[in-house]
């Protein structure tokens, strides 16, 4: 079960054996039983969230900017989530903490990086990667956090795409909790990923530099605006922090069996990308992907 707490969190030594603690960990979901009709609750979003000059990526741009703050996990909104992770672990089976804030309480759960993407492909380049739920999670499932640069226009996108359902939650009064709001702060964390990466690229304003000089960092840092709530609502009321494009709901409605093979086009990553063609950097998911033994999938890289 995950540890919890009201209103304080834990000191860094504890982070740091807590995250010891989950080096062996397994996943808490077995992806065969992934599909509709099972359960499971699908989530999709997609927004351009900065430019650069046409062409790759270039040295110190706004793509290596935002491929940065991804792999720190800086995009995550600490109101909602802080990530706990030591930045020399080898990213490619990299186990974080993710401190879960919900009311005045805090869960403490492990995600394992199952899968990296890098490849330039089609006039484009792409980088991102997949965190897996571990033992203890609150939630089970998986998400992909995806960066593409278009070569021809210098817009870099930005997108999210989410499989999950309840996890293992410690009391009854957690799992109420759980049903009634899990909807609004994952909606409200999703959107406000896009506000951190546009702002990160931006001017520099609005967020300080995470701390160095530590064994593990705890990101990000705070953000004034907008709020939670706010950002949680089905229809957000300012549209310039609203996702480009954005699908959820018990049925999968936009993907097929990858994350980059998503079938149709969109002005973000034009989804044309065939599978096979993007393997995970550590072969193809299997062995040293983090996958804590878990067997399955269907040999598709990035689930059903």
């Amino acid at each position: 079960m995950a540890e919890w707490r009201c209103g304080r969190g834990w000191t860094g030594r504890e982070l740091e054996e807590r995250l010891a603690r989950i080096a062996g960990a397994r996943l808490n979901f077995d992806p065969d039983t992934i599909g509709p009709g099972k359960g499971w609750t699908f989530y999709y979003s997609e927004a351009p969230i900065g430019r650069e000059t046409p062409g790759p990526p270039i040295p110190g741009g706004a793509f290596e900017r935002a491929k940065s703050a991804i792999m720190r996990y800086e995009f995550s909104d600490p109101r909602i989530v802080t990530a706990h992770l030591d930045p020399t672990s080898p990213f490619l089976g990299r186990r974080m903490l993710l401190e879960i804030k919900v009311l005045g309480l805090r869960y403490l759960c492990g995600v394992v990086i199952g899968a990296v993407r890098s490849f330039d492909l089609e006039g484009r380049t792409v980088f991102g990667f997949r965190y897996e739920t571990l033992e203890g999670h609150i939630e089970s499932g998986f998400e992909w956090f995806l960066l593409t640069k278009d070569h021809a226009t210098g817009e870099i996108w930005f997108r999210i795409q989410a499989t999950w359902r309840e996890g293992e939650l410690p009391n009854w009064w957690s799992r109420i909790g759980f049903r009634l709001l899990v909807r609004r702060y994952q909606r409200a964390w999703h959107r406000l990923a896009y506000v951190r990466l546009r702002e990160i690229l931006g001017a520099g304003a609005g967020l300080a530099p995470i701390p160095r000089g530590r064994r593990l960092i705890h990101a990000g840092l705070e953000l004034a605006h907008p709020g939670v709530w706010t950002m949680s609502a089905e229809v957000v009321p300012v549209p310039g922090v609203r996702p480009t494009r954005e699908l959820e709901g018990s049925e999968r409605r936009h993907g097929a069996r990858d994350a980059w093979d998503g079938g149709g086009e969109s002005a973000g990553g034009r989804e044309g990308a065939r599978g096979g063609r993007d393997e995970a950097k550590g072969g193809r998911d299997r062995g040293q992907s983090g996958r804590g033994g878990a067997q399955g999938g269907g040999g598709s890289p990035g689930y059903p």
